[in-house]
């Protein structure tokens, strides 16, 4: 079974940064994207960034000029650095992964979700 391990959270100042890394867990998951997203109370669920196996990064507007996300795809595992952090990132951070198991008619395509950490910026 695959799981999803998220960690780096924390509170921190206006101005910091955090890093945050998440790894999808299973000998035999073959790591497609891994991706964050981040939700805050009262509002929907928003893109971060997230990267494929290729290395190709995708950034959403949260994400822009102020966040990197790399992957380490040998231990299926992504980082996301954060940097000039404001209050309005305060949120709870889900990790997003996608990956395959099997082949042939064993083949079958995994999109799991981590149990998010959370990341309170004061102001």
């Amino acid at each position: 079974q695959v799981q999803v391990v998220e960690s780096g959270g924390g509170l921190v100042q206006t101005g910091g940064s955090l890093r945050l890394s998440c790894a999808a867990v299973g000998s035999t998951f073959r790591l497609i994207s891994i991706g964050w997203w981040r939700q805050a109370p009262g509002k929907s669920r928003e893109f971060v960034a997230n990267i494929g196996r290729d290395g190709t990064p995708n950034y959403g507007d949260p994400a822009k000029g102020r966040f990197t996300i790399s992957a380490d795809n040998t231990n299926n595992t992504a980082h996301l650095q954060m940097t000039r952090l404001t209050p309005e990132g305060t949120a709870g951070y889900y990790c997003n992964t996608e990956g395959s198991t099997g082949r042939g008619s064993t083949y079958r395509h995994h999109a799991v979700w981590g149990q998010g950490t959370q990341v309170t910026v004061s102001a």
